[in-house]
């Protein structure tokens, strides 16, 4: 269906906005910055004071201008319901109607520099102020100290009490990010076999089937975990998931290819073989390869081959990038992919958010990452939400996997979710085990939840070792339900996810990568799985959508809650299947270990399950044929 749009006037014309006046540089006073300060940065996780001298760069938050008016003016063009659904406005509309003042960040850089910072770089939309410093200059202009505490296993920094700005400024900072260290708990959501790092080498062991259930093991199920489908016995994993697999269990079908839609992903550190990695993919799947110009990378320069690190971990994250790019191109090979790598993994990465989304540079934006809980300081969350509001006001769709530690319990002790997956301005996707057979049919798919059990070779007797992973989910402690899950979530929290798509590592992706062996570097390919596939995928699949609609969907998540038909339902299936893992992640020569995998497994996750209607672990469910509102 095609829908035509207007300018952007027709949709806000009514907003009347008050200029915001000209700030002071030189204040008389300070304030408090409410939410500055994490709860974790306390007397009981107190490790020592930091270092003064430590050079550290942060970025001054600056709000929305009308920060309703904003938050209104992306409901209304999202919501099918609306007469202003579609109507999107171009970044430069945005920022004329809520963007800062030239007055007022002139006024928050004339303040840093008074301070001896360096202000390196404001984006256009005036969104933030980046500036660069000594932890004492810090501790002086933001009167503070800074201590160095311990919080789920990591040595962080934090103030110990509330940053201060001058009172003039205090009206217009949202956030000052980066002078404590919560952006450490991002985590990636990919999962391995093993957890091994691919990039230094890793291929999974035989056997491996082509398709579910074509070769079977000798080990029984789990108590409580039963036969699906024909095998008596748990059957071997498989070689992984390939695009035409998944295509065909999800319905997928028709000359749609994405062909005029742009997907952007943001990850970190860049590969320096993701082109070669990709058409080497693609030519084993009979899929075009990439062309000049389909592939771009913004990355600023020094991030390939960066050394590996503890860290940071650049290797992971070229996986990650492999993972990513192949899943987008392996749904929609038609589509081009912007890749914009951030120079680490810490709040860059809302950086280059940031810049997708005011450059307008794609219309659908997957994010593989997210920080493990929603316990980061308040003033953490608001800037990234207003990027988030920024984007489905321009029609752009950010999709965010849910994570792969189901609720946390395991983790923390307490059910959380992730943030950015949940903010209520993203698409946040959950995973699946999806079972597909010879002629690419869902056998079955229910919810990733998995525990491991350590088979006997001899005795064939298969031991619990505990719960592993699953897709994240739950219910948000920070944001209450918004408007569009009313009618399917009944808790007051905002709830994860939304949609889902296959993500369970024992039925999951197979990736090509160059990567680091024994016998030599070069490319090979190996089954890869998380919420970080989940996420590409999905957004993949919604460039069909938008291709085949004529239409940008954008925050398309009002959208999928009015048309829930447009879903599969994903039900419990509890089963198992048997896998074998290499002792050194690349042959035999050091031996092999059997285990078995369970699907639709919560016990390490309490608070989730998957049943009929939207659940915590797949929301609505996965793609019933290209998505297509009526």
């Amino acid at each position: 269906m095609h829908r035509r749009r207007t300018a952007a006037a027709l949709a806000v014309a009514l907003l009347t906005l008050v200029p915001l006046a000209a700030v002071s540089a030189a204040p008389a006073t300070s304030s408090a910055l409410k939410g500055s300060a994490p709860s974790w940065a306390n007397s009981k996780n107190l490790v020592k004071a930091a270092d003064p001298a430590t050079i550290v760069g942060f970025r001054v938050y600056l709000g929305w201008t009308n920060p309703s008016a904003a938050a209104k003016l992306a409901r209304s063009v999202s919501d099918p319901k609306s007469a202003s659904y579609g109507k999107y406005v171009t970044p430069a509309q945005f920022r004329h109607l809520f963007s800062p003042s030239q007055a007022t960040v002139g006024a928050v850089q004339s303040w840093l520099k008074s301070q001896g910072f360096s202000v390196n770089y404001t984006p256009a939309n005036n969104h933030y102020v980046s500036a660069e410093g000594t932890l004492a200059q810090a501790a002086a202009a933001f009167k503070t100290s800074f201590n160095l505490y311990k919080v789920n296993g990591k040595t962080v920094r934090a103030p110990a009490s509330a940053l201060s700005v001058p009172a003039s400024l205090a009206p217009v900072v949202d956030a000052v990010i980066g002078l404590d260290q919560s952006d450490a708990f991002v985590v990636m959501n990919h999962t391995a076999d093993k957890l091994a790092a691919p990039s230094a080498g890793f291929r999974n062991a035989p056997p491996l089937s082509d398709y579910w259930a074509e070769k079977v093991s000798p080990y029984a199920y789990p108590t409580g975990f039963t036969a699906r489908t024909s095998p008596a016995t748990a059957p071997w994993v498989i070689k992984g998931n390939t695009p035409a697999m998944i295509k065909g269990a999800y319905g997928i079908s028709g000359t749609y290819d994405g062909t005029g839609q742009t997907v952007a992903i943001i990850d970190a550190f860049a590969s320096p073989t993701i082109l070669a990695d990709v058409n080497h993919w693609s030519t084993n799947r009979g899929l075009p390869t990439m062309t000049n110009g389909q592939l771009a990378q913004i990355v600023p320069p020094g991030i390939y081959r960066r050394a590996e690190n503890s860290q940071m971990d650049p290797s992971g994250w070229y996986s990650e990038e492999t993972l990513d790019v192949e899943a987008v191109h392996g749904m929609a090979p038609g589509a081009k992919i912007v890749y914009v790598g951030a120079p680490n993994n810490r709040r860059d990465l809302d950086a280059a958010l940031n810049h997708v989304i005011d450059g307008r540079l794609a219309q659908i934006v997957t994010n593989s990452y997210g920080y493990a809980t929603e316990l980061l300081p308040p003033g953490f969350e608001k800037p990234i939400n207003d990027m988030l509001i920024q984007a489905a006001a321009e029609g752009i769709g950010v999709y965010f996997s849910s994570g792969d530690s189901g609720d946390e319990t395991s983790r923390f002790g307490f059910a959380t979710t992730e943030f950015p997956s949940s903010s209520p301005w993203v698409t946040a996707v959950g995973g699946t085990a999806l079972a597909v057979g010879a002629n690419n049919q869902r056998v079955f798919e229910t919810g990733w939840g998995t525990s491991s059990y350590a088979c006997n070779t001899t005795t064939l007797v298969c031991t619990r070792l505990g719960w592993t992973s699953g897709a994240g989910g739950g219910y948000s402690r920070i944001f209450a339900r918004p408007w569009y899950q009313d009618g399917f979530v009944s808790n007051a929290g905002r709830g994860v996810p939304d949609v889902a798509a296959l993500a369970d590592p024992q039925t999951g992706y197979l990736v090509g990568q160059t990567q680091s062996f024994p016998d030599g570097r070069y490319y090979d390919e190996y089954r890869l799985g998380g919420t970080s596939l989940a996420s590409p995928i999905f957004a993949g699949l919604m460039a069909l959508a938008d291709q085949q609609a004529g239409f940008h969907h954008g925050f398309a998540n009002p959208a999928f809650y009015a048309n829930p038909g447009s879903f599969t339902d994903i039900l419990s299936v509890k089963t198992a299947v048997a896998r074998r893992n290499f002792t050194n992640s690349v042959d035999a020569t050091a031996g092999t270990s059997d285990f078995l995998r369970t699907f639709d497994d919560y016990s390490g996750s309490p608070t989730q399950h998957t049943g009929p209607g939207w659940d915590d672990v797949t929301g609505l469910g996965t793609m019933n044929g290209i998505f297509s509102a009526p």
